[in-house]
């Protein structure tokens, strides 16, 4: 047996003596399986043990066996919850906590909770319970797995909207299988345990298909396999039997800006729970750049990604194939998983084949061409805004033609008519570079049109009389669009290049600011002014008390200031050391949104942003960037604190002696 690895020892006595509760996944196929009877057994065995137990949610779906099992257990109230007019139940997280059983049972843990509620998922109150040292059973089905969803809808057909990630059942410290075959479970359906009347009647002919439920049942089981193996791997890890990891393959999912790209990513997620495997998604941004809603698919897209447990990373290159590959070298990625092409045969003849190049690049590198459906996916909400018609642009268009003209005019009695083309060229580089590709087309069509009625024979008439007038107009139009599309290249690359310039002096300019000060005070007072001139919002500072509740250290006071309600939010950050309020998932109805200043011990913090619109942080660029400044604010006043009180000890000893 090998040496032990002091890292990983020391990484399971941290998880062994963190205060974090216990989860327990009841996991089917499908519903009607027991998972809720099951759970409720296994509840009622542990309170003969004597375990504190308690029943926070429980649906019976009106199940008189399930119901009975409820008998002898203690129930807590549900929280009442208006919504149009209706009033609806939900789980009560505060009452849960307030209550802090040894284990409390919450079904259906991809629930989506009623609007007004704290969370918008009920997997997010069972992290809430997690937390605060709450063991949980739960249930769960298959379908409901994030990176299941692709495969769901094929088998059933039925796209399944109510998902958790993956995330959270791979952090389960027990995932038990309740198994029912197909045909028992038709029977219970046809008996009225599962679904009752007209629902049975529809889930019979539609989702409860032999072979749907055979599917589901192999994916249910492929899951649970997966589970066991972790577990076993943890177990090999920590007793040090094998170096399983130095052996594991390493694999990267190639993303383009096509919303449909996400299939891709979901089944990466599926192959790397299937091999064990590290996996990484990659785009690759060309000199060519990338239309604003485009570049925030693809940021959607990898911090998706990274929700299911995978790394992104964005690279620049030229060539896509020779990028990709070069990285898959390096970071001895041994496959690759690309989309098959999208383009017509044309197109590829005339600009090439991303697959074919990587095929002849890749070498000893696996290359690997998965498809799906085509639908639109609900995944990526934000779209490419239109690019509107300006008849301003339109004018100066117009005005530039003219000029050109009137140019072409004086010069006309010197030159050949060729000559003349020259000032129409030029006037056409100047639109693009100005009011970009779709004015310097249009600046091309009428540069031809002048061209043509003022100085071809016959003039004064859009007709040619000699057809060698036709082979210019051709280049000519061919010479406007060149120039057209390399100049509105340029001037991507040069806004591209200027917005990470900024961003750079940002970066460069608060970091320069926090290392000139040792006082937490100061540091707070920088980073916050930092952010209300980077990004041109209000912002405020709160840190806690002695007694660990947040009161604002800095910012507006008065009429301005938060409210008891948004403060309860910041509050709500802090504990949980997650981001809340406006754009989360936490408390989305907040007015700013609070980021936890998370050192590298603690956190010493949160900072309150509040924007002016409400697209402000829906860019995933200005939501990173400011992630960027409270995580550098936080280390910077982490480490001043840290220094304050290793002084205030010393001069402690010092007195003493």
């Amino acid at each position: 047996m090998e040496r032990p690895n002091p890292d990983e020892l020391l990484a399971q006595i941290k998880a062994e003596d963190t205060a974090r509760g216990r989860l327990k996944i009841f996991f089917g196929a499908v519903a009607g399986v027991g998972k809720t009877y099951t759970m409720l057994e296994a509840a009622r065995s542990r309170k003969k043990e004597g375990i504190d137990i308690v029943v926070g949610y429980v649906e019976t779906h009106k199940r008189a066996e399930t119901e009975a099992l409820l008998d002898g257990l203690e129930i807590l109230p549900s929280k009442p919850i208006a919504y149009k007019n209706v009033t609806l139940r939900e789980f009560d997280v505060d009452a849960a906590i307030a209550r802090k059983p040894k284990i409390i049972l919450v079904d259906e843990m991809a629930h989506s909770n009623a609007p007004g509620s704290r969370h918008l998922k009920r997997w997010q109150d069972i992290e809430e319970l997690l937390d605060n040292g709450i063991d949980v059973y739960t249930t769960l089905n298959v379908q409901h797995c994030e990176s299941a969803n692709d495969v769901v809808a094929q088998i059933t057909g039925v796209r399944v909207r109510e998902t958790i990630p993956d995330t959270c059942i791979e952090r389960a410290n027990e995932l038990e299988l309740v198994d029912l075959p197909s045909e028992e479970l038709l029977k219970r359906l046809k008996e009225g345990k599962v679904y009752l009347g007209e629902q049975a009647e529809r889930a019979a002919q539609n989702f409860f298909q032999p072979g749907n439920l055979i599917a589901l049942r192999q994916l249910a089981l492929r899951y649970t396999a997966h589970n066991v193996d972790a577990k076993m791997l943890s177990y090999k890890q920590a007793h040090a039997i094998s170096r399983v990891w130095n052996v594991r393959d390493r694999f990267l999912v190639c993303v383009s800006p096509n919303p449909n790209a996400v299939r891709l990513i979901r089944a990466g997620k599926r192959i790397a729970s299937d091999l064990g495997a590290e996996w990484t998604v990659v785009f690759v941004e060309t000199p060519s750049g990338l239309r604003p809603g485009d570049r925030n698919r693809v940021s959607d897209m990898l911090r998706f990604a990274e929700t299911l447990g995978a790394r992104s990373a964005t690279l620049s290159g030229q060539d896509v194939a020779e990028t990709l590959v070069s990285y898959a070298r390096e970071k001895n990625v041994t496959k690759i998983i690309a989309g098959k092409p999208g383009k017509r045969r044309w197109q590829e003849f005339l600009f090439g084949s991303l697959i074919d190049k990587l095929a002849h690049r890749c070498g000893d590198i696996d290359l690997y061409l998965l498809s799906g459906e085509a639908e639109t996916e609900q995944v990526i909400l934000r779209h490419a805004p239109v690019d509107r018609f300006s008849w301003k642009n339109l004018g100066w268009s117009l005005g530039i033609v003219t000029l050109c003209a009137a140019i072409g005019h004086a010069l006309f009695p010197y030159l050949a008519p060729v000559n003349l083309i020259m000032p129409y060229l030029l006037g056409t580089a100047w639109i693009a570079s100005r009011y970009g590709r779709r004015m310097s087309i249009i600046t091309s069509f009428l540069s031809v049109l002048c061209f043509d009625f003022f100085f071809v024979p016959p003039y004064y008439r859009l007709t040619v009389a000699n057809v060698e007038y036709v082979f210019t107009f051709v280049v000519m139009l061919v010479v406007g669009f060149t120039i057209a599309h390399l100049t509105g290249q340029l001037k991507r690359q040069t806004l591209a290049m200027r917005l990470r310039e900024d961003r750079t002096q940002a970066l460069y300019a608060l970091s320069r600011n926090l290392s000139e000060s040792s006082y937490p005070d100061d540091l707070f007072k920088i980073a916050r002014t930092h952010i209300v001139e980077v990004f041109k919002c209000r912002a405020v500072i709160l840190a806690p008390d002695a007694g660990g509740k947040l009161q604002i250290r800095f910012g507006e006071t008065g009429h301005g200031a938060p409210t008891e309600s948004e403060i309860a939010v910041a509050q709500w950050a802090y504990e949980h050391k997650r981001p809340a309020g406006k754009g989360t998932d936490t408390l989305p109805g907040s007015k700013g949104v609070y980021l936890p200043c998370a050192g590298a011990e603690k956190v010493v913090g949160v900072v309150g942003v509040f924007p002016e619109t409400d697209e402000q942080f829906e860019d995933p660029d200005q939501y990173h960037l400011l992630e960027i400044f409270v995580r550098q604010a936080a280390l910077a006043v982490e480490g001043a604190q840290l220094a304050a009180s290793a002084l205030e000890a010393q001069s402690k000893i010092v007195s003493r002696t």
